[in-house]
């Protein structure tokens, strides 16, 4: 397998999560998920950028793509292991659970929300994606290593893209 092969492949087969991980950028808001209350350390749970509307767009969008990624998947002929249309929910969920792991270590660490934590903000939603879905869709280690470092690239760019047409508050 050539490496724009194996670049393609690791970016469709993890596009759910990448679409679940854009979503509350683009539809979040909102009242936050921890409802504004505070842990045993007297700091937000998660704080104010993790809202109900974020979690359920991902949810449905990731969802959304993986179910259209699998009626591609039997309908076109394409050789692409281990596609079903849980695969979707699945790295969806892994995705927000990624995000919302972070969110909460960074408030314990007294980090305010939008704030920088390196490689955590980059990998948690695709780390969690991965190992949700791995019951039912098997990467190969080649696999894992490229989705891994492809999302240590685009992660950081296209955050900086969502901040320069305005979406995102700051540049990470």
């Amino acid at each position: 397998m050539s490496i724009a092969q194996l670049i393609a492949e690791a970016l469709y087969l993890y596009f759910p999560a990448y679409v679940a991980n854009a979503a509350p950028v683009l539809f979040g808001g909102g009242r936050p998920l921890d409802g504004g209350r505070l842990w045993r350390d007297g700091r937000p749970i998660l704080g104010s950028h993790k809202t109900l509307r974020g979690v359920l767009s991902a949810l449905i969008l990731g969802t959304l793509t993986g179910l259209a990624q699998t009626y591609i998947s039997q309908n076109i002929p394409i050789d692409l292991p281990g596609f079903s249309s849980y695969i979707g929910l699945l790295q969806s969920l892994g995705a927000i659970l990624g995000d919302l792991s972070t969110s909460f270590l960074k408030r314990r660490l007294g980090l305010k929300p939008g704030s920088m934590l390196p490689l955590l903000d980059q990998l948690s939603f695709i780390l969690a994606a991965i190992a949700l879905s791995y019951p039912l869709q098997r990467p190969t280690p080649s696999l894992i290593v490229a989705i891994l470092l492809l999302t240590l690239l685009l992660h950081p760019l296209t955050n900086y893209i969502a901040y320069l047409i305005g979406l995102k508050g700051e540049p990470w």
